[in-house]
């Protein structure tokens, strides 16, 4: 994705907007499906957190570029947007971003090499079995690549905590367009995620009506790690042509 390194990191937030985040996706979606009868369509798209924010916008508005969708701990915009107006419980673990788009935020990240963000993968109960000294050693190297274009994507998301004054107001709604989801969806969740609450699963089959849901207990929101054969096992039984 734009921003990690080592990929390229435009540095305008603009370019962080979902538009152009999913021609990307088309992007690689053409690179990898040149040859063969289903030329231009992917089998499948796995993405989890920011990956899966994108990926249902994808899915929502260019079904034609896949033919299955799997979520990894990463709301739908439709439930999100509900429960960060609805639900105090989802506005407190949401607050988060709101430091994430301060100006200050990288210089505040990198420093006494990046405790804060140690933070995050050390709230993870296991994380003591899996954030070894070579996984901590690929995340550093990440983020010595630089931070500004991670946290374009909060700076650009307009899906952040309202504020006191737009509390006030009638909730923001999505067009049926962005939240209907057509294609057969698997959506694994970590039940532990401090962060992303399993609430934003409430109705979720109301937009995605061809829907499976995995609820892992225990699990948190970095389940890639913590459950890795388990989420294998879930994946390739959904995606199995």
């Amino acid at each position: 994705m734009r921003g990690y390194a080592p990929s390229s990191a435009p540095t305008e937030v603009e370019a962080y907007r979902a538009r152009h985040l999913a021609q990307d996706v088309h992007a690689l979606v053409n690179a990898v499906t040149q040859d063969g009868p289903t030329a231009g369509v992917l089998h499948a798209l796995v993405a989890h957190d920011w990956g899966g924010a994108i990926a249902w916008h994808v899915a929502a508005l260019q079904p034609n570029l896949l033919q299955r969708l799997v979520i990894l701990n990463a709301p739908h915009a439709g439930t999100f947007l509900r429960d960060l107006y609805q639900s105090s419980a989802q506005q407190a673990a949401s607050a988060y971003m709101n430091f994430l788009i301060r100006p200050d935020a990288a210089q505040l990240l990198e420093a006494d090499d990046f405790r804060r963000l140690w933070g995050f993968f050390e709230s993870s109960p296991s994380h003591g079995s899996w954030l070894t000294e070579a996984v901590r050693d690929r995340y550093r190297a990440s983020w010595q690549g630089g931070l500004e274009g991670p946290l374009n994507y909060y700076r650009a998301s307009p899906l952040k905590p309202p504020t006191a004054a737009q509390m006030t107001g009638s909730p923001p709604e999505l067009p049926a367009s962005m939240r209907h989801i057509s294609l057969p969806t698997l959506v694994i969740w970590g039940m532990d995620d401090h962060a992303l609450l399993p609430g934003l699963l409430d109705g979720l089959g109301n937009d995605v009506p061809d829907l499976r849901v995995v609820r892992l207990a225990g699990a948190s929101h970095w389940l890639v790690h913590e459950r890795p054969e388990e989420i294998s096992g879930w994946i390739q039984a959904f995606i199995r042509p």
